[in-house]
């Protein structure tokens, strides 16, 4: 056998424990026949399910994004961007393309990943995490072997059945398994452990072809019963009326699932913006705001048909996370949802990452100011007023019913928060302080 490249006997000394030889010379072979790492990425292909949209280029002086001359209206990216001749230029990336970027675990894996390869930046981020499987419609397409080179292997469309996940034993190590196959797919942006895990046909044939992906969330050491916490919100949150998407909790109390949102019962791509993307603020402005800002956003951009109940459902929201102890209802989990920017059909999307955060920061506030203030008391007096810019009548008794329906939860799930006591602690703690002042 003739003598082989030099890299690859570099390769073959830390992969000679690996297993067999014909393991070994496989998996190391193509380590070194992967393709070359660019040194950056300058310039991404952005495209939608109704086709090409146009350029992202990144220059000296910021961002630059220009459509196509022949891209059609419905490939437009966001509607606080539609078609124009002139390029959208930010000293920042755009919005809409900051929105998936990771933040917390998935970033911090990927530092890891790819630490001793190349720097992280933006344009990098946004290449790996902001293809075709990322939240919403918009894609970008990644340079020809860039995820090969560093996740070979990634992306084998084999996926996960949801009663395994379900079922798994252990959240670390289920994370650890999960990680190095979908990490470099988890287009969906949140500080907590999630990963964006495609979902395989059950043995049964329950899972259609059009059932792509779960969100699988873990909360860690840091928020002890956070998975359980996140369940009983959502419980409490569809017991109230208000849409959820469908959500699971796994049998060890360790885990949140939840299916996406953003896919038609057919698998076609919706359009979903965050208020922080309308709004055209970044995500690190995302704490910035008020709930009426909020309000007046919602009302200007869905659709007339859709404008009231999108507002009524609005309320709904603030509301029980005030009555939560909710502070992290923030500019990035509130958006909209459409067909394409040409449909005219716009809508408040389901409720998302709803939990309460008290129950690790004793003395949290609202993420966002209600009638100029953050505290969760004085929003007893706030939500009156706040029900006149949602157009809704009798505040009072929405509001009433929604302290029914969080009493009536907490019951429900009184087995499951005895297993999570300072969840317990905490969703009690700020239900009684917004209760006793308000139904007196």
């Amino acid at each position: 056998m003739p003598r082989s490249p030099r890299r690859w006997d570099w390769s073959s000394r830390r992969c000679r424990r690996a297993g067999p030889r014909w393991t070994r010379w496989r998996s190391c072979w193509r380590m070194a026949s992967a393709p070359a790492i660019p040194a950056s990425i300058d310039r991404l292909r952005v495209g939608t399910p109704q086709g090409d949209s146009g350029l992202l280029a990144r220059t000296g002086e910021g961002y630059l994004f220009g459509y196509h001359a022949d891209a059609p209206r419905s490939a437009e990216i966001s509607l606080l961007m539609p078609q124009r001749p002139e390029q959208y230029v930010s000293r920042e990336l755009h919005p809409i393309f900051q929105m998936n970027l990771p933040e917390g675990y998935v970033l911090e894996r990927l530092r890891q990943r790819l630490a001793k390869a190349t720097s992280m930046d933006p344009m990098l981020l946004l290449a790996l995490t902001g293809r075709e499987a990322a939240i919403g419609r918009v894609h970008v397409q990644a340079p020809a072997g860039l995820v090969e080179a560093f996740a070979p292997g990634e992306g084998d469309g084999r996926g996960e059945r949801l009663s395994q996940i379900l079922a798994w034993d252990g959240a670390e190590d289920l994370f650890e398994e999960l990680a190095p196959r979908y990490l470099f797919r988890t287009g969906v942006s949140g500080v907590q452990p999630k990963l964006l895990v495609p979902e395989a046909r059950e043995p049964d044939g329950k899972v259609s072809v059009a059932t792509v992906d779960l969100i699988v969330k873990s909360g860690g050491a840091d928020y002890p019963g956070l998975a359980v916490n996140e369940f009983v919100c959502m419980s409490i949150a569809r017991r109230a009326g208000i849409p959820v998407p469908e959500f699971h909790l796994s049998d060890n109390r360790q885990l949140f699932v939840m299916r996406r949102f953003d896919r038609t019962a057919d698998g076609q791509a919706l359009g979903f913006e965050e208020m922080a993307v309308l709004m055209a603020r970044g995500a690190a402005q995302k704490y910035e705001g008020s709930y009426e800002q909020v309000a007046r956003f919602v009302s200007l951009f869905c659709s007339p048909d859709r404008r009231l109940a999108s507002l009524a459902q609005l309320f709904d929201q603030v509301a029980l996370s005030c009555i939560l102890g909710n502070g992290d209802a923030h500019l990035k989990n509130f958006g909209v949802l459409y067909g394409d920017p040409t449909s005219e059909d716009v809508w408040l999307a389901p409720a998302y990452d709803l939990v309460n955060t008290t129950a690790y920061i004793a003395e949290d506030s609202l993420a966002l100011t209600l009638g100029g203030s953050k505290s969760f008391f004085a929003s007893r007096v706030h939500l009156m007023d706040f029900a006149g810019r949602c157009q809704v009548g009798d505040p009072r008794g929405r509001i009433l019913g929604l302290l029914a329906a969080v009493e009536a939860g907490m019951a429900a799930h009184a087995g499951l928060l005895a297993e999570a006591p300072v969840v317990r602690a905490g969703l009690r703690g700020a239900f009684e302080q917004f209760a006793s002042g308000f139904v007196s």
